[in-house]
């Protein structure tokens, strides 16, 4: 049956019958998100005009300024879940420790974990951010959580997604079943299928990174570098830079044409600089879903047991061919290959 063109809710209405266990409260919990977004994506269309440009003036946990849009998206996620009746705890990157919603934990089975807004250096530029979500099951009946139930590894997770808020703003998501686009049609104030079934290509063009820190990163990443810029017909090289510097916006490029996404460790960012529970993970599962491949160079980023709340890692991902090239170059592999074929 051809779906493109139905709204958001349906579409999720139609999906649950995939996880008929979920008695309808993951698309409920879904089209809660949805709803949030669609009020961050005013206040994003509006900026300028309402006071959700600039800095509030105090620090979030990772030593940031928070952005107004930041703190407005984060309440904005609060409110609405606040008494939905769905979500137990919300974990986000604007929060030091899980917010724990005791007028939801008697009945509600799912842990939120988000970014409200990912790419804040765009806000005041106009330029391109996001949301991007996580979505868990509780797995014991405690109101007030424990780091067991917190720290899960990505293949744990009920559903995944992120909204852009570009052009147009863009609803993508995945519940174990494939992956889905939608755009929100503000004449109507509805979310509408407009990519279906998305499919990432088995290799790309592109290659996203900021070269900027070039100097700062281990030696196998740099001649990776090196290496998708010398000219090769043979293997489709020079790949072309494209860096947006949101996270969203370059992985949902790279979602739909292929290429790879890259933000490795370097001098300054020894652990990683992503976090792993609300951007890489949830990215992660969106990209296997689709048949794209992410890890940080060593490890499967969906097989990571998180030891923090805030923890960070290296992420590769995007087109399954290239990401394992890009591991390739990590582990080594390339460089003694490279270094073989030049000897007489």
């Amino acid at each position: 049956m051809n779906t493109k063109g139905i709204t958001l809710t349906r579409h999720i209405l139609l999906e649950q019958r995939a996880h008929p266990s979920e008695t309808g409260d993951l698309s409920t919990l879904l089209a809660q998100i949805g709803l949030a977004t669609k009020m961050i994506a005013r206040a994003v269309s509006r900026a300028g005009l309402v006071d959700v440009l600039g800095v509030t003036g105090a620090v979030n946990v990772h030593g940031e300024e928070v952005k107004r849009l930041d703190e407005y998206a984060n309440q904005t996620f609060i409110h609405v879940f606040g008494h939905s009746g769905l979500v137990c705890t919300l974990v986000s990157e604007e929060m030091e420790k899980p917010r724990h919603l005791s007028e939801n934990c008697s009945q509600g089975k799912y842990l939120l974990f988000f970014d409200p807004i990912d790419g804040s250096s765009n806000i005041d530029v106009n330029g391109t951010i996001g949301t991007i979500f996580s979505i868990h099951h509780r797995i014991n009946g405690d109101p007030h959580g424990t780091e067991k139930e917190w720290l899960r590894p990505g293949s744990e997770q009920v559903a995944a997604g992120y909204v852009i808020y570009g052009p147009s703003t863009v609803f993508v998501y995945t519940a174990g079943n494939g992956v889905y686009g939608f755009t929100l049609d503000p004449s109507i104030g509805e979310f509408l299928l407009s990519h279906e079934n998305i499919r990432i290509p088995a290799r790309g063009k592109t290659y996203s990174i900021n070269e900027g820190n070039y100097p700062a990163w281990q030696p196998p990443m740099r001649s990776l570098m090196d290496y998708l810029k010398e000219k090769d017909p043979e293997t489709g090289r020079p790949y072309s830079l494209r860096y947006v510097g949101a996270l969203v916006a370059d992985f949902h490029r790279t979602l739909l044409q292929g290429g790879i996404f890259l933000y490795p460790v370097d001098t300054r960012n020894p652990q990683g600089k992503l976090r792993l529970l609300y951007e890489a993970a949830p990215l992660a599962f969106i990209a296997e879903q689709a048949g794209g491949r992410a890890g940080t160079g060593t490890e499967r980023i969906l097989d990571i047991r998180p030891t923090g709340l805030h923890q960070r890692v290296p992420l590769l991902i995007g087109s399954p061919e290239d990401v394992a090239l890009a591991e390739a170059f990590c582990a080594g592999r390339k460089k003694r290959d490279r270094e073989r074929r030049k000897q007489p």
